[in-house]
């Protein structure tokens, strides 16, 4: 096409997740089918399209641009700006880049998209059976990249050369893998085999793994972002087998099935959870069981009504799935309590006694990456953990920020969060940091990205708490950057992360936060869990809080309920309903428990601080009904069962009574008054189903009373659910229908975690308003 000189000259600026996902070629592509003049680039800011031309025809190609947007790209902002006479252009051409700044989006890996799938199930493909193939639509992404640019020299594909076939197509805007960094072939890139305890097989890799898998072995399979731990979900065995020797007593294992049709023999699958499973992201989803799904062990998911499944997302784990009629057991490689292995020696060596097998490759994982799990509900989508294939997704907020924020996150489920302009970058699910090696993974992440985004904060946000390993760490930073520190009280931060999600809170308006949470340092020293605030992002007031109770015995008491229960009890009982209902078990149980110590523990407080935390009544209740006494074997499973075991009797609950009470000024919401009715259905042979279904909607209706009266004292319309607790679906759908029956605009997490996931986002908003 010839030159044509001295047209209007017009700048098409994007902004968004742009880069590293075909966004050029794509421009390239409809701007020749147009018959266009100018060129495309990226730049530290996204990708800037300069057009000789029209303002319509401007308008037209970003028009097309939006119809059109690549499967993993993400448009936020698109602006055309006129600049006057444009010199000569020759046609339209993919200019080279410029990273001036490092403020581009990295985009997450995302799973197998169906044209590289139909070409790996191909014969007559060259890439036929290839376990890496991947294009600008799919594939490795942060899970490889050392730094920005993303260019090939900066990732794990590096030591890989691209042969002549591949790199024709590295260099073809026409084609899907033009600037594919992770392209490769059969010829040229990594490569998988078998290897036994003994040492490494000559055979076909996905063969041999696939009939250990049948034949009941456990199998180490490295993945995109980490090592799993595999088996046969259909073997019982096999499945205790893998529990013996993970030493994981009952938490759920994740599943990976080998399509829809085969995950339905199981589970009910509505529309938006088989949205959420064959979406880019391929989240573990949470799914309802089956009543009559018998063919999967028990041992599974005991103790829950929901089974954790996720498709495949790379071609080594369709390769595998090709070969199988049921789905496989695909949990974290680790021992427990450590993070998720990523290199082949660490396997090796760490994974030696938990399996019979592994299935290798030789391209290094840089960044580990856990499976994200999500569920859905009436409510709509909840994230419960936010990892592979959603983050460093950027989070828009509703403002602009010009100092740069870092945000340190909690000391459980942890994450770290980047604030600058308008955008948020949080980081992928961390972990525990009370254990070293999570630790050390979160320092080296935290230092990556900072890295990766050219980032020095000004301002540091801690939480409160002086022992979590992420506020002494922050310190440091805020020490070495010269930044400015800020202290966030940790159920603020939750309040405050539902507010930034859903863009609200930025105003003078203001909000009712209902934070449901397990533990967190509330600003009078004691230990909170069940808190009422009144504000937004730039100021918050405590107004109320559930009745604190004793934790006997510490931190114990967050692992064993029964402890809990003990303090409930005998604070909410009088001692002549203690006589009436002794012989209950959890009175036979507590007998056996040395009563005197516990209760001069809990006249003296020693060792029993005070807390108002929800999560410990939820724990009190199950140790009651027997459903989980003695000591949780993870985080949470005492709510998990109790939630599961009311699931089948809410629609014939009847709460039991509670009351509101006034101390010292703030509002103070108490459920000792339930315990003598509570009992008094035990004693009576009521289902236990039903009394745990009576529980949830008890506090349901004691949250609506506490909230409208602070409401209607305040003026309120919005109210915001946040915490750890609030991922109980029972408890967020019945709260969300009654309180919405009322008037109110009830808000809820849906890209951001409501658990502590989310604190580093909710510290980064704060921080910004301030």
């Amino acid at each position: 096409m010839a030159a044509k000189p001295q047209q209007d000259h017009f700048l098409i600026r994007i902004e968004g997740l742009v880069q590293g996902v075909g966004f050029r070629p794509t421009v390239w592509r409809i701007a020749t089918e147009m018959k266009l003049v100018g060129q495309v680039l990226n730049d530290g800011e996204g990708v800037k399209i300069q057009l000789a031309g029209s303002v319509e025809e401007a308008r037209n190609l970003l028009s097309e641009l939006r119809r059109q947007c690549p499967p993993l790209a993400r448009i936020d902002t698109a602006e055309i700006t006129p600049l006057g006479q444009a010199g000569p252009f020759e046609g339209f051409q993919i200019a080279k880049s410029t990273h001036d700044r490092k403020s581009a989006g990295i985009v997450a890996d995302a799973a197998t998209c169906p044209e590289c799938l139909d070409e790996i199930m191909d014969p007559a493909d060259r890439r036929a059976g290839y376990a890496f193939t991947n294009c600008t639509h799919c594939g490795p992404r942060l899970s490889i990249i050392r730094a920005i640019p993303y260019d090939r020299k900066n990732t794990s594909m590096a030591s890989f050369e691209m042969c002549p076939a591949c790199q024709a197509e590295y260099e073809n805007p026409a084609d899907r893998r033009f600037h594919a960094q992770p392209n490769a072939c059969p010829d040229c890139g990594p490569q998988i085999w078998f290897e036994t305890l003994d040492g490494r097989l000559d055979a076909d890799a996905i063969t041999v793994a696939v009939n250990k898998l049948k034949a009941g072995n456990i199998l180490a399979i490295k993945g995109i972002g980490g090592f799993h731990l595999a088996c046969d979900a259909t073997n019982s065995e096999a499945v205790k087998m893998l529990r013996q020797r993970k030493a994981r007593d009952k938490k759920p294992f994740a599943m990976m099935a080998r399509d829809i049709t085969q995950i339905k023999r199981y589970c009910t699958v509505n529309g938006a959870e088989e949205a959420s499973l064959t979406s880019k992201a391929a989240p573990i989803v949470l799914l309802e069981k089956r009543q009559d799904a018998s063919a999967l062990p028990s041992t599974l998911a005991p103790g829950t009504h929901k089974l954790g499944f996720m498709l495949p997302y790379s071609p080594l784990h369709h390769l595998i799935m090709a070969d199988l009629d049921h789905p496989i057991v695909l949990t974290s490689g680790n021992l427990s309590s450590e993070p998720q292995v990523i290199s082949n020696d660490a396997a090796r060596q760490k994974l030696h006694s938990l399996v019979d097998g592994y299935l290798m490759h030789d391209r290094d994982i840089v960044n580990r990456v856990d499976d994200s799990v999500v569920c859905h509900s009436a409510s709509g989508q909840l994230v419960m953990r936010r990892a592979r294939g959603l983050a460093p997704a950027p989070i828009r907020i509703a403002f602009h920020t010009n100092r740069p924020i870092l945000a340190m996150g909690g000391e459980l489920k942890s994450s770290f969060c980047l604030l600058d302009g308008n955008q948020a970058i949080l980081s992928q699910h961390i972990g525990d940091l009370d254990e070293p090696f999570t630790f050390t993974d979160y320092q080296k992440m935290l230092n990556l990205y900072l890295k990766l985004y050219d980032f020095r904060p000004e301002i540091i946000a801690i939480d409160s708490h002086p022992d979590f390993k992420a506020s002494q760490l922050g310190q440091k930073l805020a020490q070495e950057f010269g930044a400015e520190l800020i202290t966030i009280q940790h159920h603020e931060a939750h309040f405050a992360a539902c507010l930034g999600e859903n863009e609200a809170g930025f105003s003078e308006t203001k909000a009712l936060g209902i934070i449901l949470d397990g533990f967190g340092l509330g600003t009078d020293g004691a230990i909170w869990g069940g808190e009422f605030f009144v504000g937004n992002l730039s100021s918050r007031q405590h107004v109320a809080q559930f009745s604190p109770h004793a934790l006997l015995g510490g931190d114990k008491a967050t692992q064993e309920p029964w402890r809990n229960a003990y303090a409930h009890m005998t604070a909410g009982l009088t001692d002549e309903q203690k006589q009436v209902y002794a012989n209950l078990p959890i009175f036979e149980f507590f007998r056996q428990k040395p009563l005197a110590v516990l209760d001069r523990m809990l006249e003296t407080g020693l060792n029993s601080p005070l807390s108002s935390s929800a999560g410990r009544l939820f724990d009190a209740v199950a140790a009651c009904l027997g459903i989980c006494t003695g000591r949780q074997s993870f985080e949470g499973q005492a709510a998990i069962e109790l939630e599961a075991t009311a699931m089948p009797s809410m629609q014939t609950a009847n709460p039991y009574p509670f009351e509101i009470l006034e101390e010292g000024g703030a509002g103070q919401l108490s459920f000792a008054p339930m315990w003598g009715p509570l009992l008094h259905d035990m004693m009576g042979g009521k289902a236990i189903p039903q009394i745990a279904a009576n529980f949830h909607l008890t506090i349901a209706e004691g949250i609506v009373a506490q909230a409208q009266l602070i409401a209607g004292q305040h003026g309120l319309n919005d109210i915001v659910l946040s915490g750890g607790v609030a991922q109980n679906t029972i408890l967020r759908e019945t709260l969300g229908e009654k309180l919405g029956a009322q008037g109110y605009r009830f808000l809820l997490h849906h890209q951001i975690p409501p658990n502590d996931g989310g604190i580093a986002f909710g510290q980064a908003v704060i921080a910004a308003q301030r």
